[in-house]
């Protein structure tokens, strides 16, 4: 038994997959954009993650671009029969390192082409849509015709199980009408909780909920509570976030990402953080003075 089997799993489809993951996005270059600065190191945190017990990769191939999904190849293939690698599709970077929309029929066959071809796979296990925010930010706008897409190459046999990533909930009713879905994927911390009652809708139905910038993404979340909450337990403020996640729901399925093998093994110590109702009650605090509702 590893460390991070305390966690437990998640059925995800028909896989059983330990909670605490390994998102890739970190391992692309500045702004997830060009080839890591130390290729070597990106390896190894490849491969020590899988020796740690990680049997979830989550990537893209817009990460880089290709970069990531590249590097996944190189360091893990052929992979383990029980790795499971979801990929996302429904963007494209520009020249500039620019996020574009890439939400119509044709380019989400081609990102799936991409993702296929840059992993050496024939299928994948995995794949969430990602609905591009667009001008105003997430809304509620139909997605019917690019999620149709997809159920269309899950029925070619390129896809294996569809998830959905950005989504709000009318999107997620909506998805599900039109096919399985079996992960969602939005931003959730301790301070973001706009998604609590979809994620407990979600727990009933047996659907994991895959959290991203678990600790505010680029701009790190800074509360003195969770400060206090990680001297008390000798341990990091991202230790303390990812924890609090694995205790908010058992459908939570965790991807930190990193481009240090130190630093992910830091995070995947946090499948052992023991937290205490009180310690659980000054989190959940956080989320209220935040202004969720």
């Amino acid at each position: 038994m590893t460390m991070i089997d305390q966690a437990g799993s998640v059925t995800l489809g028909n896989r059983a997959v330990k909670r605490m993951a390994y998102g890739a996005m970190q391992l692309a270059g500045p702004h997830v954009f060009g080839p890591p600065k130390d290729r070597d190191a990106a390896i190894a945190v490849l491969r020590t993650a899988v020796a740690e017990g990680v049997n979830h990769i989550d990537t893209s191939d817009f990460y880089g671009p290709h970069v990531v999904n590249q590097l996944i190849r190189e360091a893990l293939f052929p992979y383990p029969d029980d790795l499971v690698i979801v990929t996302k599709v429904g963007a494209v970077r520009g020249d500039d390192g620019s996020w574009n929309a890439a939400q119509e029929p044709d380019q989400l066959r081609a990102a799936v082409e991409d993702n296929l071809r840059n992993l050496g796979l024939s299928r994948i296990e995995v794949v969430n849509f990602r609905i591009h925010p667009g001008h105003h930010g997430r809304g509620d706008h139909s997605i019917a015709r690019s999620f149709e897409a997809m159920v269309a190459m899950q029925a070619e046999g390129l896809i294996r199980h569809l998830g959905i990533s950005n989504a709000t909930a009318v999107q997620v009713a909506e998805a599900r009408a039109i096919a399985p879905v079996v992960c969602v994927q939005n931003q959730y911390n301790l301070a973001h909780r706009e998604d609590d009652a979809l994620i407990d809708a979600l727990a009933a139905d047996g659907i994991a909920y895959v959290p991203f910038f678990p600790l505010g993404g680029f701009t790190p979340l800074q509360f003195s509570r969770l400060d206090a909450v990680a001297q008390q337990l000798d341990a990091s403020p991202m230790q303390v976030a990812l924890a609090w996640l694995l205790r908010r729901s058992p459908n939570i399925l965790l991807i930190p990402g990193t481009s240090s093998v130190a630093h992910l093994r830091e995070n995947l110590a946090a499948a052992a953080l023991d937290l205490s109702a009180e310690a659980m009650a000054t989190l959940d605090a956080i989320g209220s003075s935040s202004g969720r509702a």
